[in-house]
Parts: C-alpha cells; sequence; structure tokens
C-alpha cells in the first residue's frame, strides 16, 4: 500500500441502507489488521457519531468547525478528532452541520474545504472512511471531492434501483468538475436475507446492472444483531464475535485493501 491514505467516502442518496453501521464494522476491522483508521461523519443526523459511542449534543467542535467559514486569524488549531474509540479515530458530527450546509451554498471554496481540511492529517491514516449523509446535496458532493474512491451500499430491495442513475451522474459530475481520479470501490449489498426470494432477485439485478460499474462485493446479512451492536454503541465483532457477518466484512475488507 502506498503511504497516501485511501479516502473512501460511503455514499448513497437512500436512507436506512446501513451505512453508519457498515462504516464503523469496516473501520473496525481495518483497524483489526494493523491499518490506520480516520472515521469522518458528514451526516447531520451523526448516527455514525452515535454509534461510537459520543453524544453530538455534548461536543464543543465538530466536522462542522472545518467547513464553516472563519475569520482569516481564528483558524481552527487542531482537527475535532476522537481518538482510540475501538481502535479508530473519530472526526464526529451534530445536527447544526444543517445550518453549515446552507451557509456553503455561496461560500468561496467550498467544494474543496473538507479535502484541504483532511490534507494536514492523511499521511497519518491508512483509510479514512466519510459517512455521507443521505442526499445528493452539497455535503455529499464535498465529501465525494475529497475521496480517492466512492463505496456504494444498497439494499437488496427493488427500491434500491430508484435514484441509482441520479448517484451515478453525481459521480461523473464530480470527476468531470472537481475530482478527475475519483474511483469506485464497488457496491456493497446490504440487508440481505436469503430467505426472502425478492432479495435473492434484486442481489441477481444488482450484479447484471452494476458489475460493469464496478465491484459487486458479497451482501451484508439482515440481522437484528447490528441493531442491537449500536444501540450498545459498539461494532458488531465486539457484540457478537462468532456472528456470520463478520466474514464477510473481513471479506470486503481484504478487497479494500488491494485496490488502487
Amino acid at each position: 500500500m502506498s503511504h497516501m491514505s485511501r479516502v473512501i467516502a460511503l455514499f448513497n442518496q437512500c436512507g436506512g441502507v446501513g451505512k453508519s453501521t457498515l462504516t464503523m464494522n469496516l473501520g473496525y476491522h481495518l483497524q483489526e489488521r494493523s491499518h490506520r483508521v480516520l472515521l469522518v461523519d458528514m451526516d447531520p443526523q451523526a448516527s455514525l457519531t452515535i454509534f461510537m459511542g459520543i453524544e453530538p449534543e455534548k461536543l464543543n467542535s465538530t466536522v462542522r468547525d472545518v467547513l464553516a467559514d472563519e475569520d482569516d486569524d481564528e483558524e481552527l488549531s487542531e482537527l475535532p478528532i476522537h481518538k482510540g474509540l475501538h481502535g479508530l479515530d473519530l472526526m464526529p458530527s451534530s445536527i447544526d452541520l444543517s445550518a453549515t450546509e446552507l451557509s456553503l451554498v455561496n461560500a468561496d471554496m467550498r467544494d474543496v474545504r473538507l479535502k484541504d481540511a483532511l490534507s494536514p492529517v492523511r499521511d497519518e491514516y491508512d483509510f479514512i472512511l466519510i459517512d455521507c449523509p443521505p442526499s445528493l446535496g452539497l455535503l455529499s458532493y464535498i465529501s465525494l471531492v475529497a475521496a480517492t474512491h466512492i463505496l456504494v451500499p444498497i439494499q437488496t430491495q427493488f427500491k434500491a434501483f430508484e435514484g441509482t442513475n441520479l448517484l451515478l451522474k453525481t459521480v461523473a459530475r464530480v470527476r468531470r468538475r472537481s475530482n478527475r481520479g475519483l474511483k469506485i470501490a464497488g457496491f456493497i449489498p446490504t440487508l440481505f436475507d436469503a430467505r426472502r426470494s425478492q432479495d435473492a432477485r434484486t442481489l441477481e439485478a444488482i450484479k447484471e446492472r452494476f458489475a460493469a460499474v464496478g465491484l459487486i462485493h458479497p451482501p451484508i446479512p439482515w440481522s437484528t444483531s447490528f441493531a442491537d451492536s449500536v444501540e450498545a454503541r459498539v461494532p458488531l465483532s465486539v457484540y457478537d464475535s462468532s456472528h456470520k457477518a463478520i466474514a464477510v466484512l473481513k471479506s470486503i475488507v481484504l478487497d479494500l485493501e488491494v485496490m488502487v
């Protein structure tokens, strides 16, 4: 692996696909393999922040502080990074990020603000995982500009295809305008229940439609243990080390290690 970190944006404009849970768990298994990992919560809902055991309303500084307009003489002295959370570092979020997104609409150099903020610490990490908000808005766009790769969680339900063309058009727009080197790290089918025929059909449809676009990773099985583990504020492997989904997560991590 090159010394420069891989910055992976987990992005799907649809909510409820398991994006924040996936970000935490992939990060955990990457650090298990001795990688230095930073998680960045770019979602004003702050689900990832909460899952990692941090209460957003008690934070004095979040990712919004690296995006918001500041006076020239009042630069942020250091990034708001919380260290050593299950072996991971986290740049947290809060609901205040919603207001910041509105203020960025007419801001100078808005597209590169996250990229520029991460630049001084990129050499400190092997992987930076960005949990994007479930929208095609400005915060997602900024995240894609900062990323080297995009990873798309996609639910194995028919509705998963709704808006996928818009997602790919957004990626194409970012490549065309602001980040020509952005690569697709693949698609991760989520919430897959092998007992449901619809899930099996949708999984095959995902493979058929997107195989030419990027790698189709093995599906993440549906399980209440994911909800239970985030309620306990721990990765799945900490909550239940023998869970069947762990082998799948580890397999995806191996793919992320060798991508270029």
